[in-house]
């Protein structure tokens, strides 16, 4: 079994070395988007202040020999998450596949259908 708690806020990013400090604890999940809301950047996780509170926060992790991971459907960040030492890294949302998988095919059908492709400028 494995145990992971998630942070979202920049009380819990506070709280970091005592909840990293609790036995039992895995590893840590960290919520962008709702942590960018509660630094006053919502539906802005790639603010620089957001940014690297999280690359602060899976150091962090790290160094208390847990698992960092986050969600973070922008590629380029995923892929740097894993290049700071994050662990896992959820890419996509359920909700969000399903409606870029049905605008494809719809596109495939119609010759006016659009497609919502770069999740590089989606909280999700």
């Amino acid at each position: 079994m494995c145990v992971l708690v998630q942070i979202e806020t920049r009380e819990a990013l506070k709280n970091l070395p005592q909840i990293l400090d609790v036995d039992g604890v895995d590893g840590v999940f960290i919520g962008p988007a709702d942590l960018s809301a509660d630094m006053g950047h919502g539906g802005n996780p790639q603010h620089p202040e957001v940014q690297a509170a999280i690359e602060d926060a899976i150091q962090q992790i790290r160094q208390a020999g847990k698992a960092p991971g986050i969600l973070m459907a922008n590629e380029q960040l995923a892929k740097r998450y894993l290049e700071l030492g994050a662990l896992f890294v959820a890419v996509g949302v359920d909700t969000t596949l399903l409606a870029r998988g049905a605008e494809a095919l719809a596109a495939r059908f119609t010759h006016n259908a659009t497609t919502t492709t770069d999740n590089n400028k989606s909280v999700y």
